[in-house]
């Protein structure tokens, strides 16, 4: 069995260093076949029909040198002992080589090359046993006719055999050190791309993290430093210290996760489903009138699907707080056994003036991260996302993600949150 499909020099850069075995193939075929008709003619004895197909037999294969070297040892081989066996009906010169005639012998010695150069070392030490035993029995035949060709293959096609081995064992070693530098360094560059990520989220930390600090800080201490604040402008800073907190911690999460590679961030626990009013009533603080529709006794919901309706209520009202301040909103979450159902539903924008209060100038484009994250997040699950504007001006966004059979929700008294 060949170990390699592709000939020798089949990877070099240059076309006419692919095509240069094929050269040598060629014109070893073209330099034998009459080479070997001559000899057997001349110096055998043998008539032009005999010594033709004798050449042919003998040389032709060697064009196969190239791709098939195997298969060429499998005709030359037993053509060498055909030849052996009809010029030992002939009268023996005084210097005729027999049982293998030289030209027979210089060849097969370029088939061995090809072969340890193609070959492993089991087919190799087959093929030459294989010689050394026909090069044996055609002198036990007629030791008389021998004159030590069969040995002289034996011995210089085993040096033959063990240099091509050893090249061709070193060009797999060298093929080989490639591809581990290759290997070696795809491993830096993703060691590199880990480390500079693991550096932007510890600069972002940094920076964001001392901002939300001092939001935090100030949202704490306002109803102390302000004196005569109403009580709801006092729950409002209280609203936002807490939001500030969670967010901080949050990100402190996200940042252990990308400095150990996931292995201690997983330990915190994440946010679900039982979270999702918190994000109602932080929407509704935020001048957006939402409202939440959830079975009180929602469990047994797997923590993957847990955290990415999560997310997808997250991200959701996010979006509408940022794209439809004013838009009235409706959260829906509902299991019927098979799949859990998310759905975030809002209505138009409301005109600037109509809002209480200072509210930040509606975005008129985003970088699309939002719908790209829900889309990664319900691939990951299985589930099916379908989101898209309505026809009052509204958007929709509606993630049905499937549960597993083993452990279906269940579900409490189908009281709204």
């Amino acid at each position: 069995m060949s170990t390699s499909s592709q000939p020798p020099l089949a990877g070099a850069r240059k076309r006419w260093q692919r095509l240069l075995p094929y050269a040598a193939v060629i014109a070893l075929t073209a330099l034998f076949v009459p080479v070997t008709i001559a000899s057997l003619k001349d110096q055998y004895g043998l008539d032009g029909g005999t010594a033709g197909a004798l050449a042919v037999a003998q040389a032709a294969p060697l064009l196969m040198l190239a791709r098939r070297p195997l298969w060429a040892w499998w005709i030359i081989f037993p053509a060498d002992i055909a030849g052996a066996l009809v010029l030992l009906g002939l009268p023996a010169e005084k210097y005729d080589v027999w049982p293998w005639t030289p030209t027979a012998l210089i060849a097969h010695l370029f088939v061995l090359l090809a072969l340890a150069l193609r070959e492993g070392r089991r087919t190799l030490v087959l093929v030459w046993l294989a010689t050394g035993a026909a090069g044996l029995v055609l002198h036990l035949v007629s030791p008389e006719r021998s004159n030590g060709s069969a040995l002289l293959l034996f011995l210089i096609g085993a040096v033959v055999l063990v240099i091509g081995a050893a090249l061709r064992e070193r060009g797999v070693a060298q093929r080989r050190l490639v591809e581990q530098e290759t290997i070696s360094a795809e491993e830096r560059a993703r060691r590199t791309l880990l480390e500079e990520r693991t550096r932007i989220a510890r600069e972002l930390h940094d920076v964001v993290a001392h901002h939300m600090s001092v939001i935090t800080v100030q949202a704490d201490s306002a109803p102390y430093r302000l004196k005569g604040l109403p009580p709801e402008a006092g729950e409002e800073f209280e609203a936002i210290a807490a939001s500030a907190r969670e967010s901080l911690a949050e990100m402190r999460r996200l940042l252990v996760v990308l400095r150990s590679d996931g292995t201690e961030g997983e330990r915190a626990p994440q946010p679900g489903l039982g979270r999702v009013q918190q994000l109602v009533e932080a929407t509704v603080r935020a001048g957006l009138p939402a409202e939440l529709s959830m079975p009180a006794g929602l469990t047994g919901i797997p923590p993957a699907v847990d955290l990415s309706a999560y997310r997808i209520v997250q991200e959701a009202l996010a979006n509408v707080v940022r794209h439809a301040p004013g838009a009235g909103t409706r959260v829906s979450v509902r299991s019927d056994g098979a799949h859990l159902t998310v759905l975030v539903v809002n209505g138009p924008a409301q005109p600037s003036g109509s809002l209480p209060g200072p509210r930040a100038p509606v975005e008129t484009s985003g970088t699309g991260h939002g719908l790209v994250g829900m889309r990664e997040r319900v691939r990951l699950t299985g589930g099916t996302l379908d989101v898209g504007p309505l026809p009052d001006g509204g958007f929709r966004v509606a993630a049905r993600l499937p549960l597993p059979p083993s452990s279906p929700p269940r579900n409490g008294n189908p009281e709204d949150s």
